[in-house]
């Protein structure tokens, strides 16, 4: 454990340095982040799964400087570079930039001006001018004229001369420091369609002569003009102005007022806009996608969890219909435990009568079946479906929930469904997911890659290895959080429980397939290869129900019951009787059982689980219907005041699926009569909320909603707000005046249809 590393992360966190060093080392023994924040508070001082994952990811990024910085330094030791000044600079750089800044003198190189330069005897030349003493270049210049050496003339001698003095000002790392922090503080990007790509590009129209300030730039724009200028469709320039930057140069390297002075300025000029112009670009280019990288994930992560901690209807027994016209319904039944019972297909939209004989398949089912809910996939005739099951006449009152099917598809496709149904085909494992989606939304999801769910903003732009890593984080999270019952979860779902992965997940389902379900907790350790490791990892986020051991149906970990059999020996009953009876529990006094390693904070966790035991911590669930007649955007009329659910939220607003098979955008300057910095402090992903229709494009199939309670309607495209400044050219990025959302590139991606 490098403590170095650690006092770092205790300046830039304000965490006690024993908090850090406990997790690192808790993290160097295997432990994972869920396993530490719930059961490890003592030895952290309770810090939560943000605290340990900053400080997860802040030692990774050290680890890889510090890589970095023995490559360097065994480079400089190999070429004879290296000495104990150079090995001092080495290790007291910080960043990768600073670190890069120092090697770069050295670093081998191609052949560039200044190389060639120097093989013409040119370099004392360079040194004399470079001192500035007042001295003639001309007269210094002439002795080095050796046409043998392709120096002809006293201007070939000077302009070599320069070419080695242009390259020492760019690898001058104070003046690349300063350079980078201009760039980073008054660059600006400036953004122009390319020719002739006007109709093209015509859904960067917002960007065709765009200026914005680097520093203030967002997540959603930045990767907007990226895109564009991928696809070739726009040109994009990151710098400040370059008079500023020269100036800036020119007073770190000008010392004299003579003429050799005037061939140093020459140089500094010449250094910036032939090398370090470009360099600093490259490097802003880096450093504000990771910027915008890092905003797009985590408004993804967001949205993943809000989705995953979806209200579940909980073990019902389900009807699930994948909605279709020409091609039918594919309608499926399932058990409480999610089994499939029956599938099958029926045609309510492809002709008159085939909708009655549809009618009377759904309701006989419906009573063989003893259905408790129906789940209709809201994609297409999604809506006409769910109008053709409301008009039936069950025996009883029957729910029919409309269920987000995004990404249904892929798991249908999968080798996972493969396995779980290979004598179904694809239609029958998307109705499947459909129906099992309404019960759990996470057992269901999380058999699908998180990329294809549908709730991100730009998981084709930004870091896979990032966007994998802060989602998967994000699926443990839920997951553990949640708890799993061992006895019906899937592969899947197993594998993001603390501890297992997907080996252990697998070779847990085979033994339960074999043997029967688990009774108790202790019986997994008979799984093979789940070692006191993994055990201890993953026992507490298992939930083993109706088992003899009550507590085996808790969050309270194995490694705690101890704890709870004294505190119910000390109260003459059994566990049992304590998780019932209130009375019982009020009279336990938690400082009697603190030890040296158990706190009170672990005891309070405790007492909370033995209150409500398992409980889940997602929100009930509410049935939710769209508004009836209202099915497809020609329905719509401006000032309609309608029910809808948040399908994803953006940097720039949130958009909601209103019923007729094209989500609306709410803008974020029509999310509430307040100002409104962050769309995800007002909505949430699978929210229930009230829009009212500000306008219908129909050509562009765009619907403008708003959440306020007396909108404005009317205008062409987004709400007003988002328009004030439109038409003007070369606008420099006041709040009021940005692209508006439904001219962002990204927007079609996100309104989309189902």
């Amino acid at each position: 454990m490098n403590n170095a590393h650690i006092t770092r992360i205790t300046s830039e966190t304000g965490y006690h340095a024993a908090q850090v060093t406990a997790v690192a080392a808790l993290l160097l023994e295997g432990a994972t982040i869920p396993f530490i924040s719930r059961y490890r508070k003592e030895v952290t001082g309770s810090l939560d799964e943000v605290a340990v994952t900053t400080i997860r990811d802040r030692l990774s990024q050290m680890a890889e400087l510090d890589s970095r910085r023995e490559a360097v330094l065994k480079s400089l030791d190999q070429h004879g570079h290296l000495n104990d000044e150079l090995r001092d600079r080495v290790q007291a750089a910080e960043t990768l930039s600073e670190l890069e800044d120092i090697y770069l003198p050295y670093r081998p190189k191609r052949r560039t001006k200044a190389t060639m330069a120097r093989e013409k005897g040119l370099e004392p030349l360079a040194e004399a001018l470079f001192s500035q003493s007042g001295a003639d270049p001309e007269k210094i210049a002439a002795s080095f004229v050796d046409p043998e050496k392709g120096v002809d003339s006293v201007d070939d001698a000077l302009a070599g001369a320069r070419d080695i003095m242009a390259e020492w000002v760019s690898e001058n790392a104070q003046a690349r420091a300063a350079l980078r922090r201009l760039f980073e503080n008054r660059g600006v990007f400036r953004c122009t369609v390319a020719t002739g790509k006007e109709a093209e590009a015509a859904k960067y129209k917002d960007y065709f002569d765009w200026q914005e300030p680097v520093a203030t730039a967002p997540s959603h724009r930045i990767l907007a003009m990226r895109r564009g200028e991928k696809e070739d469709l726009l040109n994009l320039t990151i710098a400040p102005a370059e008079e500023e930057a020269v100036t800036l140069l020119q007073e770190m390297f000008l010392t004299g007022d003579g003429p050799d002075t005037d061939q140093v300025r020459l140089a500094v000029t010449d250094s910036y806009k032939r090398l370090l112009s470009r360099s600093m670009e490259t490097e802003i280019r880096l450093t504000t996608k990771e910027r915008a990288d890092t905003e797009a994930i985590r408004v993804f992560a967001d949205n993943l969890r809000q989705l995953l901690l979806a209200p579940p209807l909980g073990a019902k027994r389900i009807m699930a219909i994948d909605p279709g016209f020409r091609t039918g319904c594919k309608l499926v039944c399932l058990d409480r435990q999610g089994k499939l019972l029956h599938n099958g297909t029926i045609y309510p939209h492809t002709s008159s009568g085939s909708d009655n004989r549809a009618a009377e398949t759904v309701r006989d089912l419906a009573d063989r079946y003893d259905i408790e809910a129906v789940a209709v996939g809201n994609g297409t005739a999604g809506r006409e479906t769910e109008t053709f099951l409301r008009a039936i006449d069950f025996s009883r009152p029957i729910p029919i929930v409309m269920v987000n099917e995004s990404g249904a598809s892929i798991y249908s496709a999968s080798e996972a469904a493969r396995k779980e149904f290979p004598d179904h085909d694809l239609t029958v494992r998307g109705s499947i997911s459909i129906g099992r989606r309404l019960m759990d939304p996470l057992s269901e999801l999380v058999k699908i890659d998180p990329k294809s769910i549908g709730v991100g903003q730009y998981q084709h732009d930004v870091d896979p290895i990032a966007l994998k890593q802060s989602l998967d984080d994000v699926v443990a999270s839920c997951v553990n959080g949640v708890g799993v019952d061992v006895n019906r979860a899937s592969v899947q779902l197993l594998t993001y429980v603390s501890g297992l992965g997907p080996r252990l997940a697998a070779n847990i389902v085979a033994f339960r397939d074999e043997n029967g379900p688990f009774e108790s907790r202790l019986a997994l350790k008979q799984v093979p290869r789940l070692g006191p490791k993994a055990f201890e990892q993953a026992a507490g986020f298992l939930r083993i129900h109706n088992g003899p051991h009550p507590l085996d149906a808790s969050a309270v970990h194995p490694e705690s019951y101890h704890i709870v059999d004294a505190m119910a020996a000390d109260l003459s009953c059994t566990v049992g009787e304590l998780m019932t009876s209130a009375e019982q529990r009020k009279k336990i006094e938690p400082n009697r059982y603190v030890t040296d390693t158990v706190g009170l904070p672990t005891l309070r966790d405790i007492l909370a689980e033995l209150a409500k035991p398992g409980r889940d911590p997602r929100k009930e669930f509410e049935a939710f219907s769209f508004a009836s007649g209202i099915e497809k955007p020609a329905d719509l009329r401006e000032g309609m005041r309608l029910p809808g659910i948040v399908t994803n939220i953006t940097a720039f607003g949130a958009f909601v699926d209103i019923g007729v098979h094209q989500d609306g955008l709410v803008h974020v300057s029509q999310m509430a009569d307040r100002f409104v910095r962050n769309p995800s402090d007002v909505v949430k992903v699978a929210q229930k909320v009230d829009v009212t229709v500000l306008e219908v494009d129909l050509e562009r199939k765009r619907i403008s909603l708003s959440m306020k309670s007396a909108p404005e309607t009317g205008g062409r495209g987004a709400p007003a707000a988002a328009k004030k400044n439109s038409g003007k050219k070369k606008q420099q990025a006041p709040a009021a005046s940005k692209p508006t959302p439904f001219n962002n590139p990204f927007a079609d991606a996100f309104g989309k249809k189902h």
